[in-house]
């Protein structure tokens, strides 16, 4: 599984301003910060309220009570312009109001680079998030969601800094939350982080796609790690009528968000949410590392789509579909697909009497298979992915548009 709590896939990028040093208040401050941290959790429930993510009175007293800046640790990076590069903030850098302020945005800061804390490093960094504390808009969607009661007993995939934990051991108390976490460090600072604030739920370091069997059967299992299949393990360990909440991605990185019930047969379905929820992949889901491809001559056709349909999130996710193994590379018209398990390519390209052209070599017809896939949505109004659905069974797992028995496309179990 993805080692760490993903950064959210739809929050936006801000730039994070350089803040010199300050001196700390000298007198009162603490009576002032406890102060100021209420306010700015009251102020933050009520932006989520109005933006739709915070739905009901249950996660608000969530969010009005749980201290975002004690899962924080001593430092975080913020985005820059720059998709690779972060601006990190150390705590002993800014004042406590102006920290409080960084903790209460509903923004994405990050708490690990390629594998190692922010905390070591000053300055801008480069590399790839490992570890986040997600937008709190994201995490209460997520939870909402998953449509969590009071009653119910909860496995949450990817523990991460441990706040969204904290959320829901306030509501469920610490008895009805399970977390699991793969990496150890990770697990380490959110273990202490929830000690710290008076949390204690079930914290596992381990393969978060293997679930946790022991504290089995669970009424909701949520993930914030997006996935190409639901893991069986997932399947085995919630309960007749529970639920698996969790973002399904694939190698293009087209995406839906999905909210799955358990039969009493054994077989899981349900349609993708409206909301558009997406974190980093789990890490054995995620696309080998290859080198780019040599674009071989191949067969030249007419496309009867046009390529900048996959630019949409919709028509992303559809093409993905027919082509799971494949990996998408440019845009515009000029598009390329390439099959990372048969080296199958597609490329098109825009043809001067006003069309597209396409080249395609090897075993698969990955064009062919997307633009069958794509007409079909198109001929449904071209809709969001909440118009398809997910079903799961013990040798099959499917997306279907319309309804369980409408066109169909196999996922890459």
């Amino acid at each position: 599984m993805q080692s760490q709590r993903a950064v959210g896939l739809v929050g936006r990028r801000h730039r994070v301003a350089h803040r010199r040093r300050h001196r700390r208040p000298a007198s009162g401050g603490a009576q002032v910060t406890v102060h100021e941290a209420v306010r700015l959790r009251s102020a933050l429930a009520d932006q989520l309220a109005q933006a739709g993510s915070l739905r009901g009175p249950g996660w608000r007293d969530a969010v009005e009570s749980v201290a975002r800046e004690r899962f924080l640790g001593s430092a975080i990076a913020g985005a820059t312009e720059y998709g690779d590069r972060w601006k990190v903030i150390h705590r002993d850098e800014v004042t406590e109001d102006e920290w409080l302020e960084l903790a209460y945005r509903n923004e994405t800061w990050v708490t690990q680079i390629d594998g190692n804390s922010v905390e070591g490093a000053r300055g801008t960094i480069t590399g790839m998030p490992t570890s986040s504390s997600t937008m709190p808009g994201l995490v209460v969607l997520m939870l909402e969601a998953a449509q969590i009661s009071d009653s119910d007993k909860v496995l949450e995939v990817g523990t991460g800094t441990g706040y969204s934990t904290a959320l829901m051991c306030h509501r469920l108390a610490d008895k009805g939350v399970t977390s699991i976490e793969y990496d150890p460090a990770v697990a380490d600072r959110a273990r202490d982080a929830l000690t710290a604030v008076g949390y204690m739920p079930t914290l596992v370091t381990g393969d978060g796609l293997a679930g946790y069997d022991k504290n089995a059967e669970y009424g909701r299992l949520i993930a914030t790690c997006s996935v190409r299949y639901v893991p069986m393990p997932w399947m085995w360990q919630v309960r007749d009528g529970g639920t698996i909440t969790a973002p399904l991605i694939g190698w293009m990185r087209g995406a839906a968000f999905a909210h799955l019930t358990l039969g009493d047969d054994g077989t899981a379905s349900g349609r993708f949410l409206e909301d558009d929820i997406y974190f980093m992949t789990a890490r054995p889901h995620g696309p080998p590392p290859v080198a780019s491809p040599y674009l071989a001559s191949g067969e030249v056709g007419e496309s009867r789509v046009d390529p900048r349909v996959l630019d949409s999130p919709a028509g992303l996710f559809v093409a993905q579909l027919a082509a799971p193994s494949a990996m998408r590379l440019g845009g515009g018209d000029e598009v390329i697909l390439w099959d990372v398990a048969t080296g199958s390519q597609a490329v098109t390209g825009p043809d001067p009497a006003g069309g597209w052209t396409v080249r395609q070599r090897g075993p698969l017809r990955l064009w062919d298979a997307v633009e069958d896939a794509i007409l079909v949505w198109q001929s449904a109004g071209s809709p969001h992915q909440s118009a398809y659905g997910l079903t799961v069974t013990g040798d099959r797992q499917y997306v279907w548009l319309g309804e369980p028995d409408g066109p169909s496309w196999d996922l890459p179990v």
